[in-house]
């Protein structure tokens, strides 16, 4: 149910009182739906980080896919993305410098991951409902790669992009031997009682 006046796009639950009272709506910031999902998706990544293998830096499952040890600190480093993402207009690559993380271990990546994603939901929490129809736009010496609202490139750019590398993980630790952690149901290593 949507209240009369109310921004578009600003959640609203109804509910009624157990005597039969007239519904009444709370409103809700944006964020807080957000970090809720950004915490369970940040521990979820945070328990696949822990189990990336020592030593397996240079395996792919594939001669086209990325090595281990490029694709775990990648995803341990895209908080810093989605800290861009929430407090800038945009990024032009092609303006900023980046530094990948040398892969080392897991609990290496568990640290970088931890402090960029402490940023992130530092960020998140101060984010108004006003700013995610902002433009946003990602390029590359002036070419458009990205062009959309702050909330689609928050979605699309950042919080997908991890989920998909993060199950890209998941395939390279089944491969490995490693025990691949339940996210969205249980794992062939992880039952959940099921």
């Amino acid at each position: 149910m949507i209240a009369q006046g109310r921004a578009p796009g600003r959640p609203s639950h109804s509910s009624s009182n157990r005597n039969g009272g007239s519904p009444y709506n709370v409103d809700m910031p944006i964020n807080d739906l957000l970090l809720t999902e950004f915490d369970e998706e940040a521990k979820k990544t945070r328990t696949t980080l822990e189990r990336v293998p020592t030593g397996k830096g240079d395996f792919a499952p594939h001669p086209k896919s990325m090595p281990l040890g490029k694709l775990a600190p990648h995803v341990a480093q895209l908080g810093g993305f989605g800290l861009t993402i929430l407090t800038e207009p945009g990024l032009d690559f092609s303006q900023r410098r980046f530094t990948p993380l040398p892969y080392e271990s897991g609990a290496q990546l568990v640290r970088a991951f931890d402090e960029s994603a402490a940023k992130v939901r530092d960020a998140l929490r101060n984010v108004p409902d006003s700013a995610w129809t902002e433009p946003w736009k990602l390029s590359f010496q002036g070419k458009t790669i990205f062009q959309g609202t702050r909330f689609l490139a928050y979605r699309q750019m950042f919080m997908n992009h991890i989920v998909h590398h993060r199950a890209q993980l998941g395939v390279y630790l089944r491969l490995n031997g490693e025990a691949v952690p339940a996210t969205y149901g249980p794992s062939a290593d992880e039952t959940l009682g099921f």
